[in-house]
């Protein structure tokens, strides 16, 4: 069965995505919270489903 490739996303994305300042995005992640996000060499990136995931943990509680 074949992987199919999504894109990951990059952290000014995922900042216009929840409407936040891309330097919450990095607070959060020095806070260990916000969406889980990985390394890529120096880069930050976020899978969507990693997202998605985290605002419906927020959603619920």
């Amino acid at each position: 069965m074949e992987k199919t490739f999504v894109p990951l996303l990059k952290v000014r994305e995922v900042a216009e995505y929840l409407g936040v300042p891309v330097q919450t995005l990095y607070d959060w992640r020095m806070r260990h919270r916000g969406p889980k996000a990985v390394k890529v060499g120096r880069h930050l990136r976020y899978r969507r489903e990693d997202v998605e995931a985290w605002l419906d943990d927020q959603t619920a509680a």
